[in-house]
């Protein structure tokens, strides 16, 4: 059965290549050429998330990373990586933070049980909590679950704005715009949460730090 599953996608692949040579002929031969994409996209690795089938975007559009509960991490290289590549050398004008309702990462870190090394992964998840747990106190656990997705949105774009990629990249050209997204995938429809974020005093009015100076 898995031989045949795995056939079943290469099968699948030569269908596909057909069916785009048929539509347009020169359709492989222009994306080899390179790739433009306007936005950098920081997804939830969920196989239900599809970034091109939610926004209608097509091949070239979106340079896209992906890992467990979309999180920014400042000793994650990989994705450090990705968003120094995207904003310095791709140029792309808007990064988008995108979470989800049901996102099992943001699930495991509202309980206690250990799952291994996402524990460790998805600790910032549980700090988030702890830190609005007066907001989150008041709403009963679906409603829990669903505003902490969104706040840890918004923490991650925090958290991308306080990179010096992100920073150095401002003071140049205020590009890119950073925006948090969440997917509700009982519906199909994103929400926007925060948006257009460019400089330090927009950055200031997401950052939960400075919440508490107010």
């Amino acid at each position: 059965m898995p031989q045949n599953y795995i056939s079943q996608l290469l099968n699948n692949n030569q269908n596909w290549v057909q069916e785009q040579i048929a539509i347009d002929e020169d359709y492989f031969e222009r994306a080899a050429l390179g790739q433009e994409p306007q936005i950098l996209w920081l997804g939830c690795s969920d196989s239900r998330v599809n970034p091109s089938e939610m926004t209608g975007t097509g091949k070239g559009e979106v340079f896209v990373h992906r890992n467990i509960a979309n999180l920014v991490s400042y000793t994650d290289f990989n994705f450090l990586s990705v968003l120094q590549y995207a904003v310095e050398v791709l140029k792309v004008k808007h990064i988008i933070v995108c979470g989800h309702y049901e996102c099992g990462g943001v699930k495991a870190a509202m309980g206690e049980h250990q799952y291994g090394l996402i524990d460790n992964w998805i600790r910032p998840i549980k700090d988030t909590m702890r830190f609005y747990a007066n907001e989150l106190d008041d709403l009963d656990e679906k409603e829990q679950f669903k505003r902490l997705v969104e706040l840890s949105v918004i923490e991650q774009v925090a958290h991308l704005g306080y990179t010096n990629i992100v920073r150095n990249q401002w003071a140049k050209s205020q590009m890119p715009h950073i925006h948090g997204w969440v997917y509700d995938i009982g519906t199909g429809y994103v929400k926007s949460l925060v948006s257009m974020i460019n400089t330090e005093a927009e950055l200031k009015a997401v950052c939960k730090f400075e919440q508490l100076k107010k």
